[in-house]
């Protein structure tokens, strides 16, 4: 027996559909929120994702819910001991995909830069 798949065309959404109704869903898409992150300067570099386990890898990707693509990534391997600790061993893991709502802290691996308190009130204002 042969299956047929058939292609959905001409879908018409409950307000009015049409050929503007893709035009319509388009542009309320187009005014999504930005993410809490600016991840574009962080592409290609290396980064420390803090997760329930600590990783680092290599950025290479990333979306709006903050999923992460990383290269070359290791994971730092807890103490059995204490599980808050993590040792000196660790585990390659190479090209991974983290999920966004577990990612707790996103870092550069070449260091930080002290910038000044944008949230700071000026006094007397």
């Amino acid at each position: 027996m042969a299956y047929r798949i058939q292609k959905c065309v001409g879908y018409r959404s409950r307000d009015k559909g049409g050929r503007n109704s893709r035009r319509r869903s388009r542009d309320k898409m187009s005014g999504r929120k930005e993410t809490v992150l600016d991840l574009a300067k962080f592409v290609d570099k290396g980064v420390q994702v803090k997760l329930t386990g600590g990783r680092q890898g290599t950025l290479k990707g990333y979306d709006q819910l903050l999923n992460l693509v990383l290269d070359e990534a290791v994971e730092f391997l807890r103490d059995q001991d204490d599980p808050l600790k993590t040792t000196d061993q660790t585990r390659r893991l190479g090209l991974i995909i983290c999920r966004g709502t577990a990612v707790m802290l996103v870092s550069p691996t070449d260091g930080t830069d002290e910038i000044a308190n944008p949230f700071l009130q000026p006094e007397g204002a």
